[in-house]
């Protein structure tokens, strides 16, 4: 939900306002003043004063406008100053600079929160941007340097089994690093909003079956047993998209359950909305790890002795965001998780 704030003419309409009250308010204490100060004159002296009005307007005008000078310089003018300096530092990549709006006009203040929340955004861009650098940096690293690695094994090896298994290993390693750069340029599309809003109905439950088979061989090689309830169910989505979703949080399942657990698969429709549910019995997730899964380059399991990158949940969860739909984690140490997908 967009949040519909006061626009910057909103703010410009009130200060010409104020100015236009400002100069009325001067020309009427004018008027009124050199009425007043011939009236006290011509009491006092029993004089009949032949001074104009005109000058009396003028004269006051000069000491009133010298007056509301000063006021308006601090008022407005040094508030400005102020948010124009600040803003310099921001231009020259200063994110940490903060303003205090206190004891200003509503305006002023107003102006001074959004370039507090602009600054603060700025500043956790420049944060992500250089973890994902970071991130990305060691990603990269690990399968290039053990592709290295078991290359220069390789040619010393005569073993025609060993020469497998380092061929097997480099494969992998190429295999991971393909994952990688494919997943970091989807995610990026994604949050760009540069793939296309391909949305067509098309039939979820066969999609799901589909995302199932796709890993046959990782969860037939671990003995893992299906359960799975789908109800026909046809929905109106970005199709490729969605099939990434089911395709990871599946490989999820298959990779953390235990040889011989149990994967189990749910899709409902009820109350206008569609729920898709993918659990294992496998190790599970602590509080802790639970509140970082979605956050990129994080891998529950520290060690990265599984193979991943820790941007598919990242991914997934931006994709569902696209299109308009929420993912929810669920995890018990030792009994497994559960995400529970809602498409509306």
């Amino acid at each position: 939900m967009k949040h519909k704030g006061r626009g910057p003419e909103v703010t410009s309409d009130k200060l010409r306002l104020y100015f236009i009250l400002c100069i009325f308010l001067v020309l009427c204490l004018s008027i009124g003043a050199g009425a007043l100060i011939t009236v006290l004159i011509e009491w006092l002296t029993k004089a009949r004063i032949t001074v104009p009005t005109i000058v009396w307007m003028i004269l006051f005008s000069i000491v009133m406008g010298l007056v509301l000078s000063l006021l308006f310089s601090r008022m407005f003018l040094s508030p400005i100053l102020r948010l124009s300096r600040a803003m310099q530092q921001v231009a020259q990549g200063d994110f940490s600079v903060r303003l205090d709006h206190a004891g200003h006009f509503g305006e002023m203040r107003q102006s001074y929160d959004n370039f507090n929340t602009m600054t603060k955004a700025l500043g956790t861009i420049e944060t992500l941007q250089s973890d994902f650098v970071s991130n990305v940096s060691h990603e990269f690293k690990t399968p290039i340097n053990a592709i290295e690695g078991y290359a220069m094994l390789l040619q010393d090896a005569e073993d025609p089994a060993r020469q497998k298994e380092y061929v097997d290993k480099i494969l992998a390693g190429t295999h991971r690093l393909g994952d990688l750069v494919n997943n970091i340029l989807l995610l990026s599309k994604v949050d760009n909003q540069s793939i296309p809003a391909q949305r067509r109905a098309y039939r979820l439950d066969e999609q799901l079956r589909q995302a199932l088979l796709l890993h046959e061989r990782k969860w037939t090689e671990k003995n893992i047993e299906l359960d799975v309830d789908l109800s026909p169910v046809t929905y109106t989505g970005p199709e490729s998209l969605m099939l990434h979703v089911w395709s990871n949080l599946i490989d999820n399942a298959v990779k953390f359950d235990a040889p011989g657990g149990l994967l189990r698969l749910r899709l409902r429709q009820q109350e206008g909305a569609v729920t898709v549910e993918v659990s294992d019995s496998g190790v599970g997730m602590t509080e802790e790890q639970l509140s970082h899964i979605f956050d990129r380059f994080y891998q529950a399991d520290g060690s990265h002795q599984r193979e991943g990158n820790g941007l598919g949940l990242a991914l997934v969860k931006r994709i569902l965001e696209a299109a308009n739909g929420e993912i929810k984690a669920e995890s018990v140490p030792g009994q497994g998780s559960k995400f529970t997908v809602t498409l509306k």
